[in-house]
């Protein structure tokens, strides 16, 4: 934000306050001047001459002047400028002088010199007549400035004056950084309310009494706010005989100071209250306004409009518009439309002052590509106090500067609730918050200036906060609002009380994490990190049904890119993606893990916050399979000290191989999957390598795992071993066998290993054989061979139970 120092003085009076403390003052209360810019910082020794004398010199195009600077004396200069003549007065560089030098266009700035006496073809020289180039001033900053010749001064100007302050070179800018709570401060106004507060000197508000006529803006037009949820404030004035002129000098120099060009009396009008106020306005030319209305609306999904620029938009409900009866002539808070600009043969004008809502503003200036003054006013923040201020200091200058007669009513449609918001606390409370005890006059006395109006009986204390102040909403922002006034330098040092202080460290969680984590890089993983956003396209790649958990997905409002417009129920596909792009790069295997969250919706649309559920996902590519996985994941729950043992189940995902997968299954909930990923998905994905990944419910068996490891002692007594071939159909799986020889044995039975399956002639048709190795064992004593023996046949009459028998 930039702030003439000589447009702030007419606010608060800093005549009497030095650059550095205002500066110093300023950053004591959160206010960082990023830079401070001196014009005509390198001018120094340039005064008001007048031309008395002017004769050409011959066969040159040079003039052989007599110059008066008042006090300086009268000097011979020689000069090339082909304006110069008797009479003219304009800026002078004497001897020892430091201007611009420029290149030939009297413009580009090459450096700073030094003037020094010299000779021009012979003729001594002592000094330079000047343009406005060289010495730093532009069109903009004095009318003429731009000529390829000298300036020419006005001749009020006292011959010998210093030139700066007649010329704008004496100005002192601040470019002051604003923190995003305080969008009050975005303005001069603003500004000087801090500079005020601060050095405790009274505020000069801008005027904003004016004239009326006899007409009424209600008689010539209708507002009607069809979207009040994106403008809770609209006020519309008309004004009649409007005289469209240049802008007074004063105004002109104030809006270049900041870096806006003047255009014409009312538009500069809009520019400076934007700029003073903070309100940004529009201006409609009232003869373009079809069936005398306004009506604020969302736009429909396909709409036009042509800005002032000459760019067409196509809109969509998304974006707020202003409009006639039949068609769209603004972009609310972005830019008006070309179809009712202000013309040289405008007469009648309606101007707007509105509050926008910010989200809708930035959404729409993004979607479209267009920014503005106005809308990056608005995306920070405007309020209704300022759209009715901002109205009213637009009016009184068009009253003042004579360009037109204001209407003797305007049109405020508000929805927003007037009434001051107010704080009840207790002096004690603030100065708990600032551990330190500041008198409670005194929290008064800064509260008062920062325009609270403050209310303290003994220790209770009531504060209406100023309309203008969203930020303030309870005693913790009195606390900053006094100890950034009152001074940070009053913090004293002291020990912490009344608050125990803990040993750090991580707790269970985090330490159950980083030995996941630890195990899978032990095992040759690398650990991935993706966005929690991805595609619709990404859950059509994984031929997910539309009616399942997965693909219920909460869209992103405003997404940075059809990529990442929703959030991700499942983590495989991000991860799937990146080992795409290692196979795409010739990285030909490797080993990946993600542990993440996900975002499952209790309903659609959102009514709450969707519930997050922690995921570990794992990926393996290159020379692996299916035992590859299912070994790791079954030391990883080994290495976490899991007592629980899951299910394997046949696995029925769509994504994952019909016969190279499984499902994890804990009692009757699935707590994971692993496997090969379908060809057909790999396909779609461009993978023509097999991939086996998995997704583990992290969250859930988190909550299961052991607070302390345990320690099995070995066994002191000899084992006894049993193999068994046992014949079943194809379809029985190898989890459901263990299942069943677990539940027919006892505590006996310490170990079970698959080591063989075989498929062949010798079997009945749809019979396979698979064996395993029985290790049973007791800690106190040696078995018998007949308690083995008998254990071994209970478990063969178990599964002779479920057509399962002994090959």
């Amino acid at each position: 934000m930039k702030l003439p120092l000589y447009w702030l003085n007419d606010y608060v009076d800093v005549s009497d306050v030095s650059v550095s403390e205002l500066q110093e003052k300023l950053f004591s209360c959160g206010f960082e001047v990023e830079e401070v810019i001196e014009n005509g910082k390198d001018i120094s020794g340039v005064v008001v001459g007048e031309v008395l004398t002017c004769e050409a010199i011959p066969e040159t195009h040079l003039h052989l002047c007599s110059v008066d600077c008042g006090k300086h004396g009268v000097f011979q200069i020689c000069c090339g400028a082909d304006n110069v003549k008797v009479g003219i007065k304009a800026p002078v560089a004497l001897v020892g002088a430091t201007v611009y030098a420029t290149a030939k266009d009297h413009v580009t700035i090459e450096g700073v010199m030094t003037i020094k006496a010299g000779k021009l073809r012979g003729y001594d020289s002592f000094g330079m007549l000047c343009a406005g180039g060289e010495i730093g001033v532009t069109e903009e900053m004095y009318k003429g400035a731009s000529y390829d010749g000298l300036l020419i001064l006005d001749n009020a100007c006292e011959n010998g004056a210093d030139i700066k302050p007649i010329v704008g070179l004496d100005e002192v800018i601040f470019d002051i950084g604003v923190t995003a709570n305080r969008p009050d401060c975005h303005s001069i106004l603003g500004l000087a309310r801090e500079v005020a507060a601060v050095l405790n000197k009274p505020l000069k508000m801008p005027n904003i009494a004016y004239n009326t006529g006899s007409v009424a803006t209600s008689d010539k037009l209708s507002v009607s706010v069809v979207a009040p949820d994106l403008c809770p404030r609209y006020v519309a004035s008309y004004v009649y005989d409007v005289k469209l002129s240049e802008s007074p000098k004063w105004m002109q120099k104030r809006l270049n100071s900041v870096g806006i060009r003047a255009i014409n009396n009312i538009v500069d009008i809009t520019n400076f209250v934007l700029t003073e106020i903070g309100q940004p306005m529009h201006s409609f030319d009232y003869s373009y306004l079809e069936g005398n209305k306004l009506v604020i609306r969302r736009a429909n999904n396909g709409e036009k409009i042509t800005t002032l620029d000459d760019k067409e938009f196509v809109l969509t409900d998304n974006n707020l518009l202003i409009c006639d009866e039949n068609k769209p002539q603004c972009i609310a808070g972005i830019m008006g439309g070309k179809s009712s600009s202000i013309s040289d043969e405008t007469k009648e004008i309606v101007f707007e002052s509105a509050m926008f809502k910010r989200d809708s503003i930035r959404r729409t200036s993004r979607a479209l590509g267009k920014r503005s003054d106005s809308s990056s006013r608005f995306e920070k923040g405007t309020d209704a106090y300022i759209a009715m201020l901002g109205m009213q200091r637009a009016l009184s200058l068009i009253d003042s500067l004579g360009a037109g007669t204001i209407s003797s009513s305007f049109i405020d449609v508000n929805n927003v609730d007037l009434t001051p918001k107010k704080i009840v606390t207790k002096v004690s409370k603030i100065n708990k918050v600032l551990g330190i005890n500041v008198p409670s006059e005194i929290i008064c006395d800064i509260l008062s200036r920062l325009e609270f109006k403050v209310d303290i009986n003994g220790d209770d204390l009531v504060a209406e906060i100023p309309p203008y102040r969203d930020d303030v909403e309870d005693y913790p922002d009195l606390s900053e609002e006094v100890i950034r006034m009152y001074g940070y330098d009053h913090i004293e040092d002291t020990l912490l009380k009344d608050a125990s202080i803990t040993v750090g460290g991580l707790n269970k969680q985090q330490k159950d994490l980083n030995k996941a984590k630890n195990y899978l890089v032990s095992q040759g993983f690398s650990e991935a990190i993706t966005y929690s956003f991805v595609s619709e396209k990404d859950f059509d790649n994984f031929s997910l049904n539309k009616d399942s958990e997965e693909y219920r997905f909460i869209k992103i409002l405003n997404p940075l890119g059809e990529d990442l417009s929703v959030m991700r129920t499942t983590v495989l596909p991000s991860l799937v993606k990146v080992i795409a792009n290692n196979l795409n790069k010739k990285n030909l295997s490797g080993r990946l893990f993600e542990f993440a969250k996900t975002y499952n919706p209790k309903a659609l649309p959102l009514t709450q916050l969707p519930v997050e559920n922690e995921v570990l996902a794992i990926g393996m590519f290159g020379d692996e399979d299916f035992f590859t996985i299912k070994g790791v994941v079954e030391g990883l729950f080994e290495v976490l000290g899991a007592t629980f043992k899951f299910d394997v189940k046949k696995c029925v995902r769509p994504f994952m191989h019909p016969t190279r997968s499984a499902e994890l299954v804990l009692g009757n909930r699935s707590i994971g999957y692993i496997g090969e990923l379908n060809p057909k998905t790999s396909e779609k994905l461009g993978i023509d390598k097999r991939v086996y990944v998995g997704e583990i419910q992290y969250g859930v068996i988190a909550k299961m795992l052991n607070k302390k490891t345990l320690f099995t002692p070995f066994a002191k007594f000899p084992s006894v071993e049993r193999d068994l071939a046992l014949v079943m159909d194809k379809s029985v799986t190898n989890g459901e066998t263990l299942r069943l020889i677990k539940k027919y044995s006892d505590k006996t039975l310490t170990n079970i290993e698959l080591f063989d399956i075989y498929e062949g002639n010798q079997l009945p048709e749809g019979k396979k054989s698979m064996a395993y190795h029985l290790t049973f064992s007791l800690l106190d004593r040696s078995l018998t061979l007949e308690e083995v023996d008998g254990l071994v046949a209970k478990i063969l009459a178990g599964l002779s139970s479920s057509s399962i028998t002994l090959r």
